[in-house]
């Protein structure tokens, strides 16, 4: 009987402290807002604090030359805390048009965000009323965010200095685009092409030279070609079927007709130069070389 009577108030007390769990949310404290005009000293301009429950009377104005400063501390409850997000938020309510910036937030919730009229979009130069400054703070888990208007911003124009526009956008037909694409590559010049090929020529000569000087026996190719007749000729076919394939890209073929034939004449080339060159390493081992 005693265990259920101090059971009862502790379960009222967890009930009663559910409520209150459930209610946390995210907030802010120690806010200012400052304008500070460029070249003035550390300490001169506009000064304001800011609270989390109601939004300042008067508007900030912020000049050309001036610089708009927000600090404030984020804290979910009442410890402070780093949001996932959290962001100073313009609003025009005419247009409904509206922009975001950042804050700059460290571990222990101390938050920065500054910003100039050369940060605001074109639209918010031309606006004579003052636009909607709102914080926005929230993060994951079941704090309530929060989202409120913390001061009226107004944006004070040079009158001498034109107000920069936009071009809208406009969609609709476009003029038709003619594409031109480049000419096929071209051989080189005939006269090109003899002069290369005279050079070649004028080669196997000097080759031709060089292999009997070097002591090419000439003797044994009647015994190479009696011996393995097949593996030799096919192999001399595919080098001169190699120069043929090359012919033809040269002249007519393009790329993907010169690769499957390349890599026919290849695979044939291959099979027959090793029996031709198994025929003449048994030679070799004869000593008949």
């Amino acid at each position: 009987m005693h265990l259920w009577q101090a059971t009862v108030p502790f379960c009222l007390l967890a009930s009663a402290a559910l409520p209150a769990a459930a209610a946390s949310a995210w907030g802010f404290t120690d806010a200012t807002v400052a304008v500070q005009s460029k070249g003035a000293g550390v300490n001169s301009g506009l000064k304001e604090e800011l609270s989390a429950s109601k939004p300042l009377s008067k508007p900030i104005s912020l000049a050309t030359v001036d610089t708009l400063r927000v600090t404030l501390t984020t804290q979910e409850g009442s410890s402070p805390k780093r949001p996932h997000q959290a962001f100073l938020l313009l609003k025009d309510d005419q247009t409904g048009l509206d922009i975001s910036y950042p804050f700059t937030v460290k571990e222990s919730g101390k938050s920065r965000v500054e910003l100039t009229q050369k940060n605001l979009p074109i639209q918010f130069l031309s606006l004579s009323d003052p636009v909607d400054a709102r914080v926005v703070i929230g993060s994951l888990g079941t704090s309530e965010a929060y989202d409120k208007s913390a001061f009226k911003l107004s944006i004070a124009r040079n009158p001498d200095e034109a107000v920069p526009t936009i071009e809208p956008a406009r969609y609709g037909k476009l003029p038709e685009i003619h594409h031109i694409f480049r000419d096929d590559p071209s051989s080189p010049a005939v006269i090109i092409t003899l002069a290369f090929v005279g050079l070649v020529g004028a080669a196997l000569p000097l080759l031709a030279g060089l292999w009997l000087f070097l002591g090419t026996n000439v003797n044994h190719l009647s015994t190479a070609f009696k011996s393995s007749p097949l593996p030799h000729a096919v192999f001399l076919a595919s080098l001169v079927s190699f120069e043929g394939v090359f012919f033809l890209y040269y002249t007519t073929w393009n790329l993907f007709q010169t690769l499957p034939a390349a890599a026919a004449v290849g695979a044939v080339a291959f099979v027959s130069g090793s029996r031709a060159l198994g025929e003449v390493q048994s030679r070799r081992l004869a000593s008949l070389r």
